[in-house]
C-alpha cells in the first residue's frame, strides 16, 4: 500500500506539472500572437492555431482563440471611421462566410467532426498556402462590377475553410486586398471579416460540442496575454516589411511540420 500511495502521488505531481506547462505555453502563444497582430494588423488566430495545433487537437485550439480573436477583431473593425460603408460593401462576403461555415458543419467538415490528424493536416495545408501567398506579395485587381458575386463566392469558400481548419484568412484576405482599399480601411475590413469568421467558427464548434462553458472560460483567460501582446506590438518600432516576411516564413514552417506530422 505505501508503494501504491507513493506512485499515485508521483502521478498527480506529474499531471500538475504537465498542466502548468500547458498553461504557460498557451499564455506564451497568445502573447506572441497578440504581438504579431499589434505589429501587422492581423495574424492572431493564424499564429495561435498554428502553434497550438502542434500540441493540442485543432478543435481545442480553435475553442481557445474564440474570445481573444472576436474581441480584438471587433476592436479593429470599430476603428477607422468607415464602419457602415464597409458593412454595406462587404455584406456579400460576410453573409457568404456565415453560409459557408454552416454548410461545412452540415456536411461534416467542421472541426471536431472528424479525426484529429485530418484536421491537423488541413490546418497545415491552410498555413502553407497562406505563407506562400504572403511571400509572393501578389496583389489581385478586382473590377468593381464583379465585387458583389466574387465577394459572396469568396465568403462561402472562407467559411468552409474556417469550419474545417480554424484559419479564416483564405481566400478572404486576397479578396479584400483586391478591392483597392487604403490601409486604414483595409485593416478595418479585415477586422469585420475576421470577426464574422470567428462567430462562424464558434457556431461550428458549438454544433460539435467542442465549445461549452469550460472552453469559453479558458478562452476568456487567453484574452489577457493576447491584449498584452497586442499592446506591446503596437508600441514596437519594427520594420513592417521585414516583420511580415518573418511572419509568412513562420507560417510555412508551421504548416510543413503539421502536414508532415499528420501524414506519418
Amino acid at each position: 500500500m505505501p508503494h501504491c500511495a507513493a506512485g499515485t502521488g508521483a502521478g498527480k505531481l506529474r499531471a500538475m506539472q504537465s498542466d502548468l506547462m500547458t498553461v504557460l505555453t498557451v499564455t506564451g502563444v497568445f502573447l506572441l500572437a497578440g504581438l504579431v497582430k499589434g505589429v501587422v494588423g492581423l495574424g492572431l488566430p493564424t499564429i495561435a492555431m498554428g502553434l497550438l495545433g502542434l500540441f493540442l487537437p485543432p478543435a481545442q485550439a480553435a475553442a481557445l482563440l474564440v474570445v481573444p480573436s472576436l474581441l480584438t477583431n471587433l476592436w479593429q473593425a470599430a476603428w477607422g471611421g468607415s464602419l457602415l460603408p464597409l458593412l454595406r460593401r462587404l455584406a456579400p462576403l460576410l453573409l457568404g462566410i456565415l453560409g459557408g461555415a454552416a454548410l461545412g458543419a452540415m456536411t461534416g467538415l467542421g472541426l471536431g467532426a472528424g479525426g484529429v490528424e485530418t484536421a491537423r493536416w488541413g490546418l497545415g495545408v491552410a498555413l502553407l498556402l497562406y505563407g506562400a501567398l504572403g511571400l509572393s506579395e501578389r496583389r489581385l485587381a478586382l473590377p468593381a462590377q464583379a465585387a458583389g458575386w466574387v465577394g459572396a463566392a469568396t465568403g462561402v469558400a472562407t467559411g468552409l475553410v474556417t469550419a474545417a481548419t480554424g484559419v479564416f484568412v483564405l481566400p478572404a484576405v486576397p479578396y479584400l486586398q483586391a478591392l483597392g482599399l487604403e490601409r486604414k480601411a483595409l485593416l478595418q475590413a479585415m477586422g469585420l471579416s475576421f470577426s464574422t469568421s470567428t462567430l462562424a467558427l464558434a457556431g461550428t464548434l458549438s454544433g460539435h460540442a467542442a465549445l461549452g462553458g469550460a472552453e469559453l472560460g479558458a478562452s476568456i483567460l487567453t484574452l489577457v496575454p493576447a491584449l498584452l501582446g497586442m499592446g506591446l506590438g503596437q508600441r514596437l518600432r519594427l520594420p513592417p516589411a521585414l516583420f511580415r516576411r518573418v511572419f509568412f516564413v513562420t507560417l510555412l514552417a508551421l504548416g510543413t511540420h503539421l502536414v508532415w506530422a499528420a501524414s506519418r
